[in-house]
């Protein structure tokens, strides 16, 4: 699939990677960080391969659907661990990583 069929996928991705880099940040300006630091970890897993997913599907991967597979299990983690918190920018990181999750399932 060339990165125009991707439209959709490419957006999801984008916007998970923000999400989960503005989570990272503010999770590391919270009163108790100890308690963040799953959530801080996965931010940046999930950033980093939203992020690299992006950019492979721009290049028109060969490997788009085990890597989708790969992202969608991180996402899935990241939005499984973010909306324990009560914060807002957890919440919204968990809501961009679902919707990313199921955006990477449509090609893996």
């Amino acid at each position: 699939m060339s990165p125009e069929q991707h439209q959709n996928l490419l957006h999801s991705l984008h916007e998970c990677a923000v999400a989960c880099n503005h989570c990272f940040d503010a999770c590391l300006k919270e009163e108790d960080v100890k308690m963040m630091a799953e959530c801080i970890r996965l931010d940046r897993e999930c950033a980093d391969i939203c992020s690299y997913l992006e950019h492979a599907l721009s290049r028109n991967t060969p490997f788009a659907s085990e890597l989708a597979a790969v992202c969608a299990k991180i996402c899935e983690a990241c939005g499984n661990e973010c909306k324990k918190h009560e914060h807002e920018h957890c919440q919204k990181c968990a809501e961009a990583c679902f919707k990313c999750a199921e955006a990477c399932k449509s090609i893996a």
